[in-house]
Formats: structure tokens, C-alpha cells, sequence
């Protein structure tokens, strides 16, 4: 029987891992101080993604400093944001949120990702239309569902949707409420797991055998790639996708 990776080569793909989404949330600080300003109490977006950062356990002194970068405080890379989407096989709708220095080798990268994995990027609008914004705060499994549906209505959340096959609940709220309800949850004792304003498919599209792999391989080949930010797709994927 041959030997896993060694205790080395785990830290590294771990630390590897975690350099990736630090560098994507730095990215999303510094957009969101250079159109909003640094200050996050008056800006929502960055005040969303400091929050991000500190969920992920990245020290104030490197928000701060991309915070600084983005005001022109420091010297730092202009990033511009840009959405690009298709659909994978199955005829699964895909979108791409990237934040770039260079549009032009995002797009290749972005494109390379949907040919390889049997795609086709697609126009601008031409799958977005099948998405909502929302934000949403998910409670892991054995979440006291009750308590949670009681402070989520009390704070003004659009829906509550309780998961029964593992005892998760989700709190959805509009994008522009998400901060209200997120800190009035928090103050009633129910921090969430996760939070994150994000695009939610109106409807998911079941695929199966070597097409849900083709799917979760463009999937996870594009949530690679440094310019990418976030990857939504309405693809409902089973464990042959993972096989």
C-alpha cells in the first residue's frame, strides 16, 4: 500500500490553498475602498468583505493595508471587475465574477476553462437573467431551527428555508439588508457559519455520469484561477460527480 502525503506536503497544499483566498478577499477590499472609500462603517461592501477577511482568520494589519493601497495611501495594483458567462455540458448556466489587472489574459484563462471542459462561454446577460442576488446566512446542522426562524422575522429576513436531510437552515435577505440582519442575528446570540451575498439559480438542473464531471471540473478549474473571485452555476450535483 503506498504512503499518503506527508505531513509537509499537506501543510504546503493547505497553505497554498489559503494564499488563494486571501489573495481573492484582498482583491475584493481593494475594490471596494476605491469605489466606495476606505472607511468600512460607510461603505457595506467593504465592511462585507473585511468581515470575509476576518472569517478566514487574515490579520487587520494586511485588510488595512489593502485598504490603504486602494485609497492611494500605498502604492498597489488597480483591479476592474468583470462578469463573464456560459454554460457547461448539460446545458448547466455558469457565471464568473472576476477582478483582474488584465482583461485580456482573463478571458483567455476564463475561456480555455469552458472549451477544455466541453463549454461555451456565452454573451453578456445571456444566464444571468436566471439568478437572484440575495444574501444568506447558513447555521450548520443541529441549528435550533425555531430560534432561528423567530430572530430571522424579527430581523426583517425575506425567508428562512430549513434543510431536513442534515438539519441546516439557511436565513435569506435582500442584498441591501443582508448587514442589518446579519449583525441583529448576531446580537440575538446566532452567529452563522457562513455569510455572504451571493447568486442564488431560480432553478437547478439535475446532471449526472460523466457530464456531472465534466460540470465539477469546470467548476473547480475556474474557483482556481487567481482572476476569479466566485463561480455560481445552477448545476445539481450528485456524488458520481466526485467519483
Amino acid at each position: 500500500m503506498g504512503r499518503g502525503p506527508s505531513i509537509e506536503a499537506r501543510k504546503n497544499a493547505t497553505d497554498a490553498k489559503r494564499g488563494k483566498i486571501f489573495t481573492k478577499i484582498i482583491r475584493e477590499i481593494g475594490v471596494a475602498a476605491r469605489m466606495g472609500g476606505g472607511d468600512p462603517a460607510n461603505n457595506p461592501r467593504l465592511r462585507a468583505a473585511v468581515d470575509k477577511g476576518l472569517s478566514a482568520n487574515m490579520s487587520k494589519d494586511v485588510i488595512e493595508r489593502a485598504i490603504k493601497k486602494a485609497t492611494g495611501e500605498l502604492e498597489g495594483v488597480v483591479y476592474e471587475e468583470i462578469r463573464y458567462e456560459g454554460y457547461a455540458p448539460g446545458g448547466v448556466a455558469v457565471i464568473v465574477d472576476c477582478l483582474t489587472d488584465n482583461r485580456v489574459r482573463t478571458v483567455a484563462d476564463v475561456r480555455h476553462a469552458f472549451s477544455k471542459c466541453g463549454g461555451n462561454m456565452g454573451t453578456e446577460g445571456s444566464v444571468a437573467f436566471m439568478f437572484k442576488r440575495l444574501g444568506v446566512l447558513s447555521y450548520a446542522p443541529g441549528a435550533d431551527e425555531e430560534k432561528i426562524t423567530e430572530a430571522a422575522i424579527e430581523a426583517g429576513a425575506d425567508d428562512i428555508v430549513g434543510y431536513p436531510d442534515d438539519g441546516s437552515v439557511d436565513v435569506v435577505t435582500a442584498p441591501e439588508s443582508f448587514l442589518a440582519v446579519k449583525e441583529a442575528m448576531e446580537a440575538a446570540g446566532l452567529k452563522p457559519d457562513h455569510a455572504e451575498i451571493t447568486f442564488r439559480a431560480d432553478n437547478d438542473i439535475a446532471v449526472q455520469g460523466d457530464t456531472a464531471v465534466q460540470v465539477r471540473k469546470l467548476l473547480d478549474m475556474l474557483e482556481d484561477m487567481d482572476d476569479v473571485q466566485d463561480v455560481y452555476s445552477n448545476a445539481e450535483l450528485g456524488a458520481d460527480a466526485y467519483a
